[in-house]
């Protein structure tokens, strides 16, 4: 090491003294012991230029990692300015994030005679959170890399210093989150706004030592204690309890806490008339108000806490209860208007908005409003066509069933259902073969009896004739029952129409029942609509009044029609009653098909447009109100 002695560093030289061993002692304690950044800081640059020979002057530059501001934290010695090139060299630093070692300027501006400026980064997790920089005298290049790793070794006290700092910021934040959780718990867990209160003083009042805890509610612009830590029953015309009430509304009219005696450098600036009366009453020298301020501004309620003047309130414990009214505050608020009465929560809800349509501001809601008022007053003067809409659908006038006339297997089945068919079409036709056959042996068993028939009549034996006779008689009558069933075999369409229902091409060869429905055919030009009236409005509906039927699939086409029948028979459907209505087409169309669907609307007669849309409604109520009226 060099032998050059620095003014600045008392541990230059070949002995210590008693004063600078003591000294050094004390830097030592200070930076062990210390909590305050300066001290700290200021404490660590003297021990480097102690430990580090030629030390001129050093500084330290601290802010946010990786983003900044970078601010100084901390010089030595106390007071001294150093070189400008210094900062130029901490720029460098904070940039590269590497060590930088480069020769200043003297006094004249020259490089040669100048100090030697040695910094490094300082590294919090992994990244950059600041800077240190030293102004030493010059010296060899092989002095250089032992200065340097003694900066860096020293650098491990400035970062195990701030881990810890921000490990106590750290425990302070999150202690302060899992009081207020914890409290908001126990005040959620209560269903009413007064059993909430009084668990919330009481609980606040425990944790914080506190002789005790109010809250309070703004009721007709004036302060009311709710609720007192540790009583269930208090009276409103206490005298402490009035005291109480006032300290809150001192606190409400200047909208921030008052902490009753102030500590702080401001004191004198804020008016704590009523807190000392309060103390002249309750005896605890230390008191603490919270208000409970919305967005707006305004106060809905203040928190009083109180204790011993032994125990004041200190910063910490002022920024919990702050944080708590502002997370609590209106979880209470919330209940306190849930459980007014509910004609009060009305009045309050009307009150409210007219307040915003009559008061300043607010011109979308006054815009709206005036809008609704204009269409009121319009559909109350107004008139329209009353219609009544029903679902609606469209059948044949006539549908004819084709059915199975004898048991046997299906042979074929040319058509299906959405088939237009001519009048003797063939739609399907059964196996007849077993029937041909049937016939062939009725017809030889005939010639057989006509034969002996011939034979008896020759002989004249008349009991033979006589039954041969029935015999042929009834061979006749099977013979014309097969013919018949023959040309049954074949089902053809009645009419021109369109096959509704019937799709049998899937089914050739299986085996069908006598009656069994196989087709079902409508005609193509007579149509007749049956529509489904609520019975709320059936009454309204009389045979003659004309409509307008949209079918589903012609949205185009508005198609009039005459109503015809009403129908005394109710169904139900989709939980209501309706009537079949039935009605006729004033103008068809080559596209319709039965089975379309669609909404029917019947003319009633003119009436009030505000009627119209609200005659459903009114004739509800009626009914409802009738049926709870004794």
């Amino acid at each position: 090491m060099s032998d050059t002695k620095n003014p600045h560093n008392p541990t230059s030289g070949s002995a210590r003294t008693g004063s600078v061993a003591y000294l050094d002692q004390t830097l030592w304690r200070q930076l062990s012991e210390s909590e305050d950044q300066g001290e700290f800081l200021y404490a660590w640059l003297a021990l480097q230029a102690r430990i580090v020979e030629g030390v001129l002057s050093g500084v330290i530059v601290l802010g946010e990692p990786e983003k900044g501001p970078f601010t100084v934290a901390g010089v030595w010695p106390q007071g001294a300015v150093p070189q400008s090139g210094l900062s130029g060299v901490m720029e460098r630093i904070l940039e590269t994030r590497k060590g930088v070692v480069t020769r200043g300027e003297d006094a004249e501006g020259d490089e040669e005679g100048g100090p030697l400026l040695m910094g490094y980064p300082v590294r919090l997790s992994g990244s950059v959170a600041g800077a240190v920089g030293f102004e030493m005298t010059p010296r060899p290049k092989e002095q250089l890399q032992p200065a340097m790793r003694q900066i860096q070794w020293g650098l491990a006290w400035v970062e195990n210093w701030l881990l810890r700092t921000q490990v106590s910021g750290a425990g302070s934040t999150q202690s302060r989150i899992t009081a207020a959780l914890d409290l908001t718990a126990v005040t959620l867990q209560e269903s009413s706004f007064k059993a909430s209160a009084n668990s919330f003083v009481t609980e606040l009042a425990a944790r914080l030592d506190c002789d005790r805890v109010s809250l309070g509610t703004m009721r007709q612009q004036q302060v009311k204690v709710k609720a007192l830590s540790h009583a269930a029953q208090f009276k409103q015309q206490m005298n402490l309890v009035r005291a109480i009430e006032a300290a809150m509304a001192e606190s409400l009219d200047q909208a921030e806490p008052i902490v009753f005696p102030d500590q702080s450098e401001d004191e004198g600036l804020t008016v704590t008339r009523a807190h000392e009366e309060l103390v002249s009453q309750a005896g605890d020298e230390a008191i603490c108000t919270v208000p409970f301020m919305d967005d707006s501004g305004n106060g809905y309620g203040a928190l009083t806490l109180e204790r011993s003047a032994d125990r004041p309130f200190t910063e910490e414990e002022v920024e919990l209860v702050d944080t708590l009214v502002s997370l609590i505050g209106p979880v209470l608020e919330e209940k306190r208007l849930n459980d007014r009465w509910l004609i009060i929560r009305i009045m309050d809800s009307v009150k409210g908005g007219l307040g915003k349509v009559v008061g300043p501001g607010h011109l979308v809601l006054k815009a709206v409003c005036a809008s609704l008022l204009a269409a009121v007053v319009f559909m109350s003067l107004a008139e329209g066509q009353y219609r009544v809409t029903a679902k609606t659908i469209i059948e044949g006038s006539v549908q004819r069933a084709v059915v199975a006339p004898f048991e046997g297997f299906l042979l074929e089945a040319p058509v299906r259902a959405g088939d237009t068919v001519k009048e003797g079409q063939l739609l399907c036709s059964l196996d007849d073969r077993d029937m041909v056959l049937e016939r062939v042996r009725w017809t030889s068993q005939r010639q057989q009896f006509q034969r002996q028939y011939r034979e008896a009549m020759a002989e004249g034996n008349r009991a033979n004739v006589k039954i041969l006779r029935e015999q042929i008689s009834q061979a006749e009558a099977q013979i014309n029952l097969l013919d018949e069933q023959l040309a049954r075999s074949r089902m053809v369409a009645p009419f021109d129409g369109l096959v509704i229902t019937g799709d049998l091409s899937q089914a050739l060869g299986s085996p069908v029942q006598r009656g069994q429905i196989l087709f079902e055919i409508a005609p193509l030009e007579d149509y007749r609509l049956r529509l489904r009236v609520d019975e709320r409005q059936i009454n309204r509906i009389r045979p003659g009044q004309k409509g307008t039927l949209i079918l589903n699939s012609l949205p185009e086409e508005p198609l009039p029609m005459t109503i015809t029948k009403v129908t005394p028979v109710a169904v139900a459907e989709e939980g209501k009653n309706l009537f079949m209505v039935e009605a006729d087409l004033d103008k068809s169309l080559d596209s319709l098909r039965p089975g379309m669907e669609g909404f029917g609307k019947v003319d009633i007669d003119e009436r009030k447009l505000i009627w119209i849309w609200t005659h459903d409604v009114y004739d509800w109520l009626r009914l409802w109100v009738w049926s709870w009226w004794p």
